[in-house]
């Protein structure tokens, strides 16, 4: 009756950037191995013997993708899960302890208890034009820096001005060439290229938008319009116990799409009446600058719900929120 197979088999995975912390759960078994091709292979190997029911680690950005693809083409059930959620669960059973295998321990529980939704991993082209996405934003940030340097020594002699001025060419070639590499992408996959047409009909979404739309939030478009709210971390959070009315907040959600969705709007206000007039109502309302412009987006996002849900585009004539088929 106590035979592994009899058992509910978990295992939590605390990453680290050079180790892996592993504990089976309820067979009391904890390791650790190298963060490395070898070291997965080995924690790979020594996990399937249990047969788990799930393998749960928590999202880091990209330290966990190595294993979490090692995971996949072993065919074992895993979740990425969201670390302000198994920090809460530790909140709840009254854990404060931490060490390396209380929080290994502590992810193992969190999957028994809350048994989470299995996390589908995307497709290769999808993730690649993600991690595009991502590396596109990591070298806007990184160009936006040097621009400021620059600003900032203009008194500075010619030659030192100089030096920053290759770079800033480099990271702007750099930035061409993934954007290239995300249209490619787009173009290689019949089902992309209907979901980009749809996407950038709508005045302010352009490509890279559409494309970190299509590769981070595939769901949009098969869901209800809370549900696209809340996946994109744009949904208003209620704060209120008895008397006390506390400010709404949004949280979670899948902040890399929100921050492109956030610029995106900002370019939406100038070309979108729809979106222009919904701000300056806010405005007037009394509502802060950043209220406004979050609530802006998150009626963006609805509407794109129900654009790829309906396969409609925008009515770009009219300027208003009138939807027409492509």
């Amino acid at each position: 009756m106590n035979s592994h197979h009899m058992q509910n088999i978990n295992v939590g995975v605390d990453i680290g950037k050079s180790q892996l912390d592993i504990f089976i759960r309820p067979l009391d078994i904890f390791f650790t191995v190298a963060n490395d091709e070898k070291g997965i292979r080995d924690a790979i190997n020594k996990i399937k013997i249990h047969k788990p029911q799930c393998i749960v680690v928590e999202a880091t950005g990209r330290l966990e993708m190595p294993f979490i693809l090692a995971c996949s083409e072993a065919k074992l059930p895993f979740v990425i899960a969201n670390p302000m959620h198994v920090k809460r669960f530790a909140g709840a059973i009254g854990r404060r302890a931490k060490n390396d295998r209380l929080d290994a321990e502590l992810i193992a529980h969190y999957a028994e208890a809350i048994k989470p939704k299995m996390t589908e991993l995307k497709p290769e082209k999808i993730r690649l034009m993600s991690d595009l996405v991502t590396r596109r934003n990591q070298l806007l940030t990184m160009q936006t820096m040097q621009t400021m340097e620059k600003n900032r020594h203009q008194i500075l002699s010619q030659t030192l001005l100089s030096t920053i001025k290759p770079i800033l060419t480099a990271l702007k070639n750099q930035i061409t060439k993934i954007e290239l590499k995300i249209q490619k992408l787009i173009e290689e996959c019949t089902e992309y290229q209907s979901k980009n047409i749809i996407l950038q009909s709508m005045p302010g979404i352009g490509k890279i938008a559409a494309a970190s739309i299509i590769s981070n939030v595939p769901e949009l478009g098969y869901i209800t319009n809370k549900q696209a709210a809340s996946l994109i971390g744009v949904a208003p959070m209620t704060k209120e116990s008895g008397a006390y009315k506390g400010k709404r907040v949004i949280q979670g959600g899948r902040a890399q799409v929100r921050t492109v969705l956030y610029m995106a709007m900002m370019s939406a206000m100038q070309c979108n009446p729809v979106f222009k007039a919904t701000y300056q109502r806010l405005l007037g309302l009394g509502k802060p600058k950043k209220v406004a412009i979050i609530a802006c987006v998150r009626k963006m996002v609805v509407i794109l719900n129900s654009m790829l849900r309906d396969g409609v585009m925008w009515d770009k004539n009219t300027g208003e929120n009138k939807l027409l088929t492509p």
